[in-house]
């Protein structure tokens, strides 16, 4: 008979509204969940599915996904039936397990071979969402996850070496693709691990104390959750971002590393200056954003606020993180993301290849070297065609200067062709958030009979802020080329988000051109 495992060896634990769960309690569950699927005939290749809000179950499968050589994929649970079933049949998944206030918007979309299986939405997040309590329990006939995984037999506890997920990246146009990564080989996972410590700060003892801001259906809060979980930090899952509170976490819980995008320290910021200053925020050593370009003067400020505890990266889902700098160099570089990292590799090319020089815009290309390779779910054409010198891109516009240094002007297909002069929407978006009662914004191109495109601005202003396009465009004419201001401009208290902050600019975006007729 083997002897029980050392609590002192799993010294994680796992936060959630009044509920806890310790490191090897999650990693029992984690050992017989990946019974239960490989009961279920889940091996090498297969796909458990999650329209999970981030709740120690989203944990469970995915962890339990990877022993047995499955991919776990997330689902945005925003998406409805129609967008949840597309990724559904597209990954062939054997086994969704969903949130039961989650699965009546995606019930029509779920193939009824899927083995389902429903976790009771907690209360912290049905607080969070202002959801229906009846909502939140299972229905008569449903599977019980917890009820089932006690049911199975336990396994040898054992933590993945290497937490690996499916994500299906929305894109711009077309259905999204799933980025399927090749199974790790010991110098992939270390490549792999390498690139996540450096990047999201942590150790390999499990000292650090942090908090998941965002959506686990996202790539990066996807790593960095699973990450943290396995090395045996202390984390703790916010339901949904709040500024307020976030504050208060890291003073009750002495938070030493965070994971966060650039309209979370908008928000921070907006909060009044004695909000902002009744929490001790000492303990902070590491907070790291990514996914959207941060103005330089919110970077700064956040500096100045936090001290010079605040990390960027830069790359994709595809690449992982390539590039990376710290608080010094974001001073000395403002809106610089950084310089690549050990092992990676950026390049800027043209139209047709070639590389450019100091200065010089063109595509992003960029890889990490080691690291395991990968391909979209199903379609290797696309793969293949965002591939160039064995780089890859995603789409991003932007300039190295003379010492290395990463600088994104936009995204390909958000770039803006007015009269044949190339615009970039991050540009005036930067200048349009720092103007007095302005919340957020969101820049596009919409279709124009002279030029071709025009420019459309979104602005969602400050509770009690009075402000009109005139005031917009005198303000965007002080600081932008005129060509770079709006023609036209629109106000909304409530502009379409996804649950990370991000404005849906592709909601904004449709009616435009489909009245229009065309896409360009």
């Amino acid at each position: 008979m083997s002897n029980p495992p050392d609590p002192t060896a799993y010294p994680g634990r796992i936060l959630s509204g009044e509920r806890e769960v310790s490191q090897l309690e999650l990693l029992g569950r984690v050992a017989r969940a990946a019974s239960g699927f490989a009961s279920l005939g889940l091996g090498n290749g297969d796909a458990v599915a999650l329209m999970l809000r981030n709740d120690f179950p989203f944990f469970e499968a995915s962890m339990a996904a990877n022993l047995v050589g499955a991919y776990a994929v997330p689902i945005n649970w925003h998406y409805r039936a129609d967008e949840a079933g597309y990724i559904l049949r597209d990954c062939q998944a054997k086994v969704l397990v969903a949130h039961a206030d989650l699965l009546p918007q995606i019930a029509r979309g779920v193939p009824p071979e899927i083995e389902l299986f429903v976790v009771p939405t907690p209360p912290e997040v049905r607080d969070a969402y202002r959801v229906d309590p009846e909502a939140c329990s299972l229905e008569n006939g449903q599977r019980a996850w917890a009820e089932w995984l006690e049911a199975q037999a336990p396994r040898p506890l054992e933590a993945p070496s290497a937490p690996s997920s499916m994500i299906y990246t929305s894109g711009t146009t077309g259905n999204p693709k799933g980025v399927r990564r090749d199974p790790p080989t010991p110098e992939t996972a270390a490549r792999f691990a390498q690139m996540v410590f450096k990047i999201f700060g942590f150790g390999e003892d499990g000292d650090f104390r942090t908090a998941i801001t965002g959506p686990m259906y996202h790539s990066a809060p996807n790593a960095y959750g699973l990450y943290a979980a396995r090395n045996g930090g202390f984390c703790v899952l916010q339901p949904r971002f709040d500024p307020l509170e976030l504050l208060q976490l890291i003073e009750q819980h002495r938070l030493t590393h965070l994971h966060m995008v650039p309209t979370m320290f908008v928000r921070l910021l907006q909060l009044g200056e004695e909000e902002r200053s009744r929490f001790d925020l000492s303990s902070l050593q590491f907070v790291v954003h990514a996914a959207a370009p941060c103005p330089a003067d919110v970077k700064r400020a956040m500096i100045e606020w936090w001290g010079p505890v605040i990390y960027e990266y830069y790359g994709a889902t595809e690449t992982g993180g390539v590039v990376f700098h710290g608080s010094e160099e974001a001073l000395r570089k403002p809106g610089t993301v950084g310089k690549a990292i050990e092992g990676g590799i950026v390049k800027i090319l043209d139209e047709q290849g070639g590389e450019l020089g100091p200065g010089e815009v063109g595509e992003v290309y960029l890889r990490i070297e080691g690291m395991a390779d990968f391909t979209y779910h199903g379609n290797d054409e696309k793969r293949r065609a965002i591939e160039r010198q064995g780089l890859v891109t995603v789409g991003d516009i932007g300039y190295l200067d003379d010492d290395g240094y990463l600088f994104l002007c936009d995204r390909k297909n958000d770039m803006v062709i007015s009269g044949g002069v190339n615009i970039y929407p991050a540009e005036i978006e930067a200048a349009l958030i720092g103007m007095e009662g302005v919340k957020d914004c969101a820049v596009f191109g919409i279709p124009d009979e002279e030029f071709g495109e025009a420019l459309a601005a979104y602005v969602e202003p400050l509770p009690g802020a009075r402000l009109d396009a005139g005031k917009v465009r005198a303000f965007l004419a002080d600081k932008l080329a005129r060509y770079k201001v709006p023609r036209l401009i629109e106000f909304s208290d409530d502009l379409p988000r996804e649950d990370s902050g991000k404005i849906f600019k592709r909601k904004l975006r449709a009616p435009y051109w489909e009245k229009a007729g065309r896409q360009i």
